[in-house]
């Protein structure tokens, strides 16, 4: 009994525990958001999240592994989604998250916070680091999208366009997000008819340019390219 008593009293404690991490990390959201990253002191972030100084030092050393903390919470909505393998219609949810973490409904970082977080990695490795992180995770989660099967929920993309595929996903992800700081009203039926003009183009598993040059190794003979069902003849 003793055993399963203090089983039960740690996992409270652990519990408590979170729900003060994440109580301190909303509050640092929005004081981060409000006030910039370095006029919101840790005091300041205590106050907004209705307990003392000393016990936010509990929990964080400083502002910096509170950003910390802030990315591996994004790093974990974006490795819970990757698991779900859903159909997704890209052009559509990004129309729809547009200006809505800036609503505090959404799980997505919101666009001030991205900002003040950047600004800070150009000062501070650890933050760079946590960046470079989730950067890198969030291109390999797009290349394994765009590189799956249509059946599993992915694109169907050759590996060797996905990267290139990815890369502009992932600018274009980052460009809306800075546009939301200085567009919030921006023409929402002019954003989505022209992502679904464009995103289609991105995730389409295009063959080669004719005005690239071929390869030696795999350069078609003239009498090849005159067959039916020839390279040539698929472009």
């Amino acid at each position: 009994m003793s055993g399963k008593h203090e089983t039960a009293v740690s996992k409270k404690a652990q519990e408590r525990a979170t729900a003060q991490r994440n109580r301190i990390l909303d509050a640092a959201r929005r004081c981060f958001i409000e006030h910039g990253f370095h006029a919101a002191s840790m005091a300041y972030i205590a106050d907004t999240a209705g307990m003392s100084a000393g016990l936010i030092y509990r929990y964080f050393d400083n502002k910096s592994d509170i950003i910390l903390a802030i990315v591996e919470h994004q790093l974990e909505l974006l490795r819970e989604d990757i698991k779900l393998n859903r159909q997704v219609d890209l052009a559509s949810e990004m129309a729809q998250n547009y200006g809505r973490a800036n609503e505090g409904d959404s799980g997505g970082m919101n666009a001030a916070l991205l900002l003040e977080i950047s600004a800070e990695a150009t000062r501070d490795r650890r933050v760079a680091a946590a960046l470079q992180r989730f950067d890198t995770t969030l291109r390999a989660a797009l290349v394994d999208w765009l590189t799956r099967d249509r059946a599993s929920g992915g694109q169907g993309m050759p590996a060797a366009a996905a990267a290139g595929r990815a890369l502009l996903l992932q600018c274009l992800f980052e460009g809306l997000k800075i546009r939301e700081t200085r567009e919030p009203d921006l023409d929402r039926e002019l954003l989505t008819s022209t992502l679904h003009e464009f995103v289609p183009l991105l995730l389409a598993p295009r063959p080669p340019s004719p005005h690239l040059p071929v390869p030696a190794t795999h350069a078609v003979s003239p009498a090849a390219s005159a067959q039916p069902g020839t390279i040539r003849d698929q472009s």
